[in-house]
C-alpha cells in the first residue's frame, strides 16, 4: 500500500451514514441530519430525459469531453446566470464532481507544492491534495468574520510554492456566501483558483457569484447533485482555462473514458427544462432553514452566523462536548439522530456538529428535540 493512500482520513459523515443504514436494516428509524443529499425526488422532466435517452439507444461511449448539447447548455447557463462567456470546448463533463476535482489536482498541482484551503472545509479536499503529494495550507474561517476568508491572510500565505487557492462558496459546512469584493480580491493574487460552485442555486437572500467574473485563471467545479436533486445520477463538470483542453481530454480518456451517455441527456434537461422545479426545491430548503433556525433559537443554540447558502447549519457545542465524533456516534445509537461531527471539517470544526436541513420540517423539529434531550441527560446542557 502506498503512503499517499495509507494516510487518507475517513470521510466521517459517510461512516455515520453507513452506521445509520445498518441500524435501519434492523428496523430502527433514523432521522438523517448528516448527509448533504436532498430528500426530494429528481424532477420528472429530468428523469424522463434519461429514460428517453435510454429508449433511443444512448448507451454508448460519448466524446470524452461530454456531449456537445450538454457542454453548450452549461455555457449558456453561465452566460445567462452570471454574464460570463464560457466556450463549450473549455468544459469537461464528468461522472460527478469528484473526478473533476481529481483531474484538476493531478493536472495543476506538482508534488511538494501548496494548495491554500479554508478551514473548516469539505473533508475530501485535504485528501485530494494528499494523493497528489502536495501540502494543504489552511486559512481559518472565523464566525466573527461571518466565516468569510480574509484575502489579506491568503495573500500572506502565497509564495513561490503555492500551486492554487481553493474557494468554496456557498460554503460547506458553514453556508457562507462570499461577497463579490472578497472573490475579486482573491482572484487578483495571481495564483490559479479552484472554485467549487456545487451549491450555486441554493442561496437565501443573496446571490452567489462565479469566480469566472473576476479571472480567467480559474478551474470551476460544478454539477447537478445538489440544486437539481440528482445525487445518484453522478453528473458534474469542470470549466477550465484556454490551453488546458488537450491535457484534460487525455486524462479523461485514460482514466474515465466518458461520463454516462444517457445521464448527460438528463443534465441537458435539467439546465433547459427544470428551472421551475429547481426554484421550487430552493424555496422548500429556505423554509426548512427558517424552521431549523427557529428550533435552535428556542433552545439557545442559534448559530452565530446564520447560513446564506447550501443547506447546512453548524451548531457550536464546545461548551458541552469534547469529541464531536464520540457525540455523533452516541447520539445516533441512543436517540436515532444522525449528525455530522464537526471534526470532519478540520480542527476548527471540533466541538461542533453540522445539521443538514434536507429532511421534512417534522423531522427537523423532532431531531433538534432529541439532540437537546441527549445534551441535557448526558452533557449538563
Amino acid at each position: 500500500m502506498t503512503e499517499r493512500v495509507s494516510g487518507l482520513t475517513p470521510f466521517y459523515v459517510m461512516e455515520i451514514l453507513e452506521l445509520s443504514q445498518e441500524m435501519e436494516k434492523k428496523g430502527e428509524r433514523v432521522i438523517h441530519l448528516e448527509v448533504g443529499e436532498p430528500d426530494f425526488q429528481t424532477p420528472e422532466v429530468i428523469k424522463r430525459a434519461a429514460i428517453e435517452a435510454l429508449e433511443k439507444g444512448e448507451t454508448f461511449y460519448t466524446n470524452s469531453m461530454g456531449i456537445t448539447e450538454l457542454r453548450e447548455a452549461i455555457a449558456n447557463f453561465y452566460l445567462e446566470e452570471y454574464g460570463v462567456k464560457v466556450e463549450p470546448e473549455n468544459i469537461l463533463v464528468t461522472s460527478g464532481t469528484s473526478p473533476a476535482m481529481l483531474i484538476i489536482f493531478l493536472a495543476l498541482v506538482e508534488k511538494g507544492k501548496k494548495v491554500i484551503i479554508t478551514e473548516p472545509s469539505y473533508p475530501c479536499y485535504k485528501n485530494f491534495i494528499r494523493v497528489v503529494e502536495a501540502q494543504a495550507v489552511h486559512v481559518k474561517l472565523e464566525a466573527d468574520n461571518g466565516f468569510i476568508p480574509d484575502p489579506a491572510e491568503i495573500k500572506r500565505l502565497v509564495d513561490d510554492g503555492t500551486a492554487a487557492i481553493m474557494v468554496n462558496s456557498p460554503n460547506n459546512p458553514t453556508g457562507a456566501v462570499y461577497p463579490e469584493d472578497v472573490l475579486k480580491e482573491i482572484a487578483s493574487l495571481g495564483v490559479p483558483i479552484i472554485s467549487d460552485e456545487i451549491y450555486h442555486g441554493l442561496t437565501y437572500g443573496v446571490k452567489a457569484e462565479t469566480v469566472l467574473k473576476y479571472t480567467e485563471n480559474a478551474f470551476v467545479i460544478n454539477g447537478f447533485s445538489k440544486a437539481y436533486a440528482m445525487t445518484g445520477f453522478r453528473l458534474g463538470y469542470v470549466i477550465f482555462p484556454s490551453g488546458w483542453r488537450r491535457i484534460f481530454q487525455n486524462m479523461h480518456q485514460n482514466f474515465f473514458i466518458s461520463a454516462n451517455s444517457f445521464v448527460q441527456w438528463a443534465g441537458v434537461a435539467a439546465l433547459t427544462k427544470a428551472k421551475k422545479e429547481k426554484e421550487d426545491m430552493r424555496r422548500k430548503f429556505e423554509r426548512r432553514r427558517e424552521v431549523l433556525l427557529g428550533e435552535l433559537e428556542k433552545y439557545g443554540l442559534s448559530p452565530q452566523v446564520p447560513p446564506a447558502g447550501a443547506f447546512y447549519i453548524m451548531v457550536d457545542l464546545r461548551k458541552w462536548i469534547a469529541s464531536s465524533l464520540d457525540f455523533a456516534k452516541k447520539l445516533l445509537i441512543n436517540e436515532k439522530v444522525a449528525v455530522t461531527p464537526g471534526m470532519d471539517f478540520g480542527p476548527a470544526g471540533e466541538g461542533m456538529i453540522r445539521l443538514a436541513y434536507t429532511v421534512d420540517e417534522e423531522d427537523l423539529i423532532e431531531g433538534v428535540k432529541r439532540i437537546v434531550k441527549f445534551l441535557k441527560e448526558n452533557y449538563g446542557f
